[in-house]
């Protein structure tokens, strides 16, 4: 194979903009062969850009089709296992849209598919490809920053009105989208929180339902962290907040990180905290620092640059940016973070997800529809 035949399942918000980068021809040795959508409007759109594209009203077509050698799937959130398993069962490489699933036992079965029918499977976890997260993971992996102390990200820039929510009877509800911020906005930042800082032991978190718009799920979170280690992390997100604030701070015994505004800063102190603390004869002496400018600059295409490394994968075997099995990892802390919300209590990590697919169930039984 020297080119990766691609459809997109889900031509909506995002779906359209793999759509277009792909029909340009923006990913080397990738063509974009077929389009699914079950809106005509859609589907009207695809065929009058993209005359030459197979459409699809029913994705089973489309993966029957012999069309295509992977899909990038980008419908609402519910679906994407259940179409990504179908592809896999029909041969065909999956790259999907965040979040891997809206709960954990799910996802476990998207992964375990995955492995039994021996296909690629990548998420669109774009964020991973920003100069910024890869340095401050490097960092922190490499042990510059010392033993890791505190992870702070302060993430309420994500602000939605309410004309937002009504877009689309499914968004906002338990039953059409599994959740509110944590399941659709926030994916990338756990994502990244987990793969600059780790997974924690345990979660506590506080979840507002609806507090600033007419909606049945969070729209303003809190959580605290802990770690084996003895590290925390605190993690607060809403889209009610305007304007709202991105800084992410991360320290630890040999300084910290803070990125905000887009600048990056690594404050490096001269020397061990942990080790000074308990040497040192003066009570109150501060120990020197530097505070460097990291630079962040380099390649960052986003969801282009995701679907480039992905057919690398496929034709040349380069090792994915944001593989499938990654996926479980953010969105346990999701799950975890409404799970100790709806109980009032710790939730421990890793876990099987029964107790959260349990508690989500009984949500999907009371979630209504909005009217449109």
């Amino acid at each position: 194979m020297e080119t990766v035949r691609y459809g997109v399942i889900g031509v909506g918000n995002m779906g359209s903009g793999h759509v277009t980068y792909l029909h340009q021809g923006k990913v080397k040795n990738a063509e974009l062969t077929a389009v699914c959508d079950i809106d005509q409007t859609r589907l009207d759109w695809a065929k009058e850009y993209h005359p030459d594209v197979e459409c699809y009203s029913d994705y089973n077509d489309l993966l029957r089709s012999g069309l295509v050698d992977a899909v990038i799937i980008a419908t609402p959130h519910y679906l994407h296992p259940i179409i990504g398993i179908a592809a896999f069962e029909q041969g065909i490489d999956v790259l999907s849209e965040k979040p891997v699933a809206v709960y954990t036992k799910m996802a476990y079965e998207f992964n375990r598919a995955a492995e039994k029918y021996g296909r690629a499977f990548g998420l669109m976890l774009n964020q991973r490809t920003e100069p910024a997260y890869q340095r401050m993971r490097e960092i922190v992996q490499s042990g510059r920053l010392g033993q890791p102390k505190r992870f702070v990200w302060l993430i309420t820039n994500w602000y939605r009105t309410q004309a937002y929510y009504d877009s689309g009877d499914w968004r906002a509800t338990y039953a059409g989208e599994g959740g509110g911020v944590l399941m659709n906005q926030a994916p990338h930042n756990l994502d990244l929180w987990q793969w600059i800082f780790g997974m924690p032991k345990r979660i506590r978190a506080f979840a507002a339902s609806g507090k600033f718009h007419d909606i049945e799920v969070e729209d303003d979170v809190t959580a605290y962290a802990e770690y084996e280690n003895g590290a925390t992390a605190t993690f607060i997100t809403s889209t009610g907040e305007y304007p709202g604030t991105n800084r992410l701070e991360i320290s630890g015994s040999l300084g910290k990180l803070v990125y905000e505004g887009g600048k990056l800063t690594f404050t490096k102190l001269e020397e061990d905290e942990r080790k000074y603390c308990f040497e040192a004869e003066d009570g109150y002496y501060q120990i020197p620092f530097e505070v460097i400018d990291v630079d962040t600059t380099g390649y960052c295409k986003a969801h282009r640059q995701i679907t480039q490394n992905f057919t690398d994968h496929i034709l040349k075997g380069t090792p994915l940016l944001a593989p499938g099995s990654d996926g479980v990892y953010g969105l346990s802390l999701a799950n975890a973070m409404m799970e100790s919300a709806w109980t009032n209590d710790f939730v421990e990590l890793p876990n099987d997800g029964e107790n959260y697919w349990r508690l989500l169930e009984k949500k999907i039984g009371t979630s209504k529809k909005k009217r449109q």
